[in-house]
Parts: C-alpha cells; structure tokens; sequence
C-alpha cells in the first residue's frame, strides 16, 4: 500500500507542467491565440478535448463574407494563419460587394472542411514554442495578491491566475492563460423536445470550467446559436437550382503565398518531414466546386409552422438569445410572416464528399419537420440528410469585465477570446484569438512586476478587429455580436486591399510577422509607390486616349493627360490604361491598391483627418482620476455606467451607452480642458 502511495505521489508530481501561456480550447480563437503566443516567443501549451477537431468549422464550411473578410486580411497582415489555410483549403473564391466602394469589398471563400482541419493542424505542428495536450481543462487555478493587511482573505487582493487543471488531474502551470472554448462550455443542444448535453453534436461539453471561472468574481450568462441540415447531394435534383459559381482565384486572402509562408517556420524548424507532409495536401489544382441555390415555398412554411409547437424556440426550452442576423428558418417565418419564400443556398463541403451544407435552414425543429418541409422543394423531392439541424445554448462571459487588450479586470493573466466573448463567426473569434493570444505572450514575457507591459490594442481607425474589441469591452453584447462594415465608423480606412499597409509594420515590432512576412509587404509598397509616381509622371495625347474614353463612355479631352488626372474619372482603370501604356503592368493586389489611392485619395484623406481629431480623446486618459458616483454633474446612467466599464480614455468613455455628450463635456470640465 506504500508502495503504491508512493508511485501516485510521484506521478502527480511528474504530470505538472510548466509554460509561459496556455491556450484552453483549439477553435478557431485558439489556433490564432496559440501561434500568435508562440511567434512571441513565449512557452506556449494549446490544451483540446480533440486533436482530430481542431479549428473545426462548426457551421457554415467558409470563410469570410462581409466585413469578416477584412478581419481575416488584418489576422493575415498580423502575421496569423487564417488566411494562409483559407487559400490552401479553398474550393470557391468570392469577392463580395464589387458593386460597391473598395471600402465594401469584402473576400469570400469556401473551404475543403477536412483538410481546413488538418492544414490547420499543420500549422500548428511546424509552430516552434508550441505544445498540445488532449485533455479537457476544469479548473482555474489562481492565487491572491497584493494583500492590504495581514489576513490572507483579505477582500482587497488582486486576483492572478497562476495555471489550470484538467479533467484528468493534470495541473499546467503558466503565468497567463486565455479561455477560447467556443460553444463548449455547459453547452446544451436542442432537437425538437430532445436536448442533450455537447459542444457539438457528438461532442461532449464543458462542464465545470464556468462555475470555476465564476468563483473568482467573473460573472456568466447564456447564449444560443443554431446550425443547419447536412444533405447528401447524390439526393438533390439540381437541375431544379441555379447554379453560383466563384471567381478565378487572383485574388485570396493570405498577402504571402504559401510556399513564403511555409518557410518562415520549416527552415527554422529544420525538418523536412514536416515540408513534404504539408506538399501531399495540396488542394488539386483548378477542382473549384459551384454553390447553388433556391427557395423555400409556401408548402415548405406550413409544414414548419405545424411543428412549431414542438420548437425549442417557442416552447420555452430555450430562453436564451440567439443571433439577429443568422435567424432559424422557423424564426423568419414568424418575423417576416409576410414573404411567401426564403433564399437557400447549398454550399459544398469539400472535394471529395456527397455531405452538402444548407445556408439558410438553421433550425431546431424536430428532424422529421425538417425533411418533411425539405421534400416540399423541387429540388429536394428525394433528399437524403447526414443529420438535422439543432440548437445550442452555451456560456459567455460579459466582455465589459475586460480590458482592450482582451485581459479580465477582475484576474490578472486571465485572457478571453471567441464566442466566450458573446460573438460570434470564426473570423471574429480568430481576430480576438490572435489579440489575445499576443497579450498573453507579452504579460507572461514582462520581466519584473512593476515593468511597463507592450500591448496589441488596434483602434477603431486601424483595424477591424479594435472596432469588435472596442464594442465588446466598451458597449457589451445583449446578442450574439456579428461584425458588419456598417459598425466602423472608418470604413474606408478598413479597407481589404490595404491591411498590409495598417498593421504589418506594427506586427514585425512586436515580433508577430516575420522578417520573411515583412520583406514582401516592403516590396509590394515600394511597387504601389513605383506604380503611383508613374501614373503622375505619364502623359497620353488625346488621339490615343480618347477611344479608350468613348468606349466607356467618358468624355474625350483636348490635348495632353497625365493618366493620374484620367484615372480619378469614373470607368477609368488601370487595367483600361495598360492597353494605351504596357509599361504599367504589375500584379493584380498592386494595381488594385495603387487604382485604389489614386480614385479615392480626398476621401481617405478627409477621413483621416476626422480620425486623427478623434484621437485627441483617444490621448485624454481618465482612468483612476474619477470616482464616478461622486460627481453628481453626471447622469445617474453615466455614473452607472463608468462606474462599472472604468474608461481608460476620454474616448472610449464617449462609445459607452447612456453617457451623453453632456456628460463627456462635464469630465472635460473636470479634467480642466
């Protein structure tokens, strides 16, 4: 009996570990959270449930769409991997939007969902200062800080997370950790009346790591999203659909192509067993699959509201609320009762399978109601499904609680990112994912305690991704968050084609890009600035360029142009130019940058100006000067709500809701401005 003690006891003690950070859950938050720490240099553990899920598309088999293909350009000019497996695993290639403003075009893609999983694995295997562990982690392990007096209870102290333990017992110890566990945590799904404890479907759930989170002070709510039927498309007549097909794929989302990408971590790695590993899964060449579509009918719909009774959603089993802009089917039905169809778009999963995802039939309906409405549509007369569609209720915790840098005000060296945040799209996740993940690393990385800590805080005139963190920590979320261009105030600033030129600098600075990654933004500047100089310097006689003008219905000109002067008229493009002038050929992502600042150079100037007047708040710091409830100047909500979310500048004091000019008015008083 000794004996075995003795064995137990120095097994425990051997399975502690010891990291820098440790990433808890391997979506899509924490693949990004957990290269990006990594490329910082810190010690990094990612710690899944299952290796073989890993950045698993939970939902819709793509990547992108409006505005969220911008925030995967700004994760690929920070120097993460999204796009870099978005190019590799694609199947079709949109760009969304061209009918509108480069500050709308938003690119688009669907992936292989298979080999999306196992690309991303890759990149994590080739990551140096990566470690995965396949465990499920079940508590927060902290210690107090700072105590005020000689009781070791004392209410004053400061909260730092210390480690986690996992399910089965192991303890990893790190002086950061950041909580990506998507749909997992206590998640409960929903089928008709039958609800069952998961992730996903088939998957388990979380149970335990909330209430540990809440017994240091963090506080939880309940979130649901929902999932559409998975078909089999030998079932599907489509010849009864029409088809969508993708564009040619010069243009992806990744600004290095994949054999820069793969070098900056084989070489350094030195294995060659990895490099070829990653050159067996190459996506074949030219093998693009279509999307289809079609509609749902009024036969459809009265089959589905004769379930409705049995819905999750309105027979109160789910009290929790769901995503405005990716409703169920049976939640249009109700709101819009008056449209007599509802869009469906059939988007292929991969290469090499019959399983199809249904874009536009989420629901939790019984899984009879679902095929019996399904067969009410031409197409799907015969139709064959994988598995239904269900709902999912899940924890999140309140992003106000957070700083900008995505670290918990309550526990220090507690990070969050992902859907635990109340958003939701993997695009969001993975940008919170990659802010997150470089906190951690540079907290962890900090050398003594009074040392000042670098931080990743994009602003609102910068990136994306600062305008989703920005809403999160400074206006909460009472439904699950989707970014729209709509949200950013500087939207023409936010442009895809340029976020090399916002923030790849910035990720070099801090060690997030590599010299590689840094070496080709150099080069495409120094190619957009050649391109630009050239337009302004050339000149076309009237004769050579006026039938190019009338063929597009420009007016003519007299005499001699320079093409810059041509190329702010609208139809005039670069591309247009080449013909007249084959000098200015150069690649597509160049052409179109330079066209891009040239045509809308006075509005991205006017709205920089505006941007910068806003950074004057940007630059009044208000943090610790005020205690709130005592300035009775405010509005009862103001002081509620700066109480509570603790504004570290003027600005972000003027995005809360409920402070109103007034009030932002009366702390510059204050502040003796």
């Amino acid at each position: 009996m000794k004996n075995i003690s003795y064995f137990c006891t120095k097994f425990t003690l051997y399975m502690k570990h010891f990291y820098d950070v440790i990433i808890v859950g391997a979506g899509h938050a924490g693949c990004e959270a957990a290269c990006a720490s990594a490329a910082i240099g810190a010690k990094t553990c990612l710690v899944t449930i299952d290796m073989n899920k890993i950045a698993q598309m939970s939902c819709n088999p793509a990547v992108g769409g409006i505005a969220k293909g911008q925030i995967v350009r700004e994760i690929d000019a920070l120097g993460g991997r999204m796009g870099i497996v978005t190019d590799r695993t694609a199947i079709q290639f949109r760009m969304l939007n061209r009918s509108k403003g480069p500050a709308m075009w938003s690119p688009r893609a669907q992936c292989a969902r298979e080999q999306f999983i196992w690309e991303w694995r890759h990149q994590l295997d080739i990551t140096p200062n990566l470690d995965i562990w396949q465990d499920q982690v079940t508590e927060i392990l902290t210690e107090k800080t700072e105590h005020t007096g000689d009781n070791s209870n004392d209410e004053n102290a400061k909260t730092r997370v210390i480690g986690v333990k996992t399910l089965w017992g192991v303890e990893i110890y790190a002086r950061a950790v950041v909580i990506t566990a998507g749909t997992f945590l206590n998640g409960l799904l929903h089928i008709g009346k039958k609800m069952l404890p998961g992730g996903r479907i088939a998957e388990p759930a979380a149970a335990m790591l909330t209430e540990s989170i809440n017994s240091i002070g963090i506080r939880s709510e309940r979130m649901k999203t929902g999932t559409p039927v998975r078909i089999d498309a030998r079932s599907v007549d489509f010849s009864l659909m029409e088809r969508q097909d993708g564009e040619d794929l010069t243009h992806m989302f990744s600004y290095i192509n994949y054999e820069t990408a793969e070098k900056q971590y084989i070489e350094n790695t030195c294995n060659a067993q990895r490099d070829r590993y990653a050159a067996e899964r190459l996506i074949r060449e030219k093998q693009l699959l279509p999307c289809w579509t079609t509609t749902t009918n009024a036969k459809c719909h009265e089959i589905l509201l004769s379930g409705l009774k049995d819905s999750p959603l309105y027979n109160g089993q789910i009290q929790s609320i769901g995503p405005r802009y990716c409703p169920s089917v049976e939640t249009k039905l109700i709101t819009f009762a008056d449209k007599d169809s509802h869009p469906l778009f059939l988007e292929p999963e991969g290469l090499d399978t019959n399983e199809m995802y249904l874009n536009g039939f989420s629901s939790s309906m019984p899984m009879e109601i679902q095929l019996a409405a399904l067969r009410e549509i031409p197409a799907f007369r015969n139709l064959k499904i994988y598995r239904p569609g269900y709902a999912i209720e899940y924890d999140f915790f309140d992003p106000t609680q957070l700083k900008h840098s995505l670290e918990s005000k309550i526990c220090e060296g507690l990070f969050f990112a992902g859907q635990v945040n109340g958003t939701t799209g993997y695009e969001e996740a993975a940008g919170q994912g990659l802010v997150a993940g470089t906190n951690a690393a540079l907290l962890a990385g900090k050398n003594t305690e009074t040392a000042e800590i670098p931080a990743l805080i994009l602003n609102r005139d910068q990136a994306y991704i600062g305008v989703l963190i920005d809403d999160l920590v400074m206006k909460g979320v009472d439904e699950p968050y989707r970014m729209f261009t709509s949200r950013a105030e500087y939207r023409i600033l936010l442009r895809q084609d340029d976020a090399d030129r916002r923030l790849t600098p910035l990720a070099h600075s801090l060690g997030l890009a590599t010299t590689e990654r840094m070496n080709v933004w150099k080069k495409k500047e120094a190619e957009i600035d050649a391109l630009i100089e050239k337009l302004k310097t050339s000149t076309l006689k009237a004769n050579d360029i006026n039938p190019y003008l009338e063929s597009i219905g420009s007016t003519p000109v007299n005499g001699t142009v320079h093409l810059n002067d041509m190329l702010a008229r609208p139809g005039v493009t670069i591309s247009g130019l080449m013909t007249m002038c084959p000098d200015l050929e150069n690649n597509t992502e160049v052409i179109e940058a330079a066209e891009i600042l040239i045509k809308y150079n006075g509005y991205i100037k006017r709205e920089r100006e505006y941007a910068d007047k806003m950074h004057r708040l940007e630059d009044i710091k208000i943090g610790g000067h005020f205690n709130y409830n005592e300035i009775k100047c405010l509005s009862t909500e103001a002081r509620q709500k700066l109480s509570a979310r603790k504004p570290e500048t003027l600005a972000q004091a003027s995005r809360i809701p409920g402070v109103s000019p007034a009030d932002i008015n009366a702390l510059l008083v204050l502040l003796g401005r």
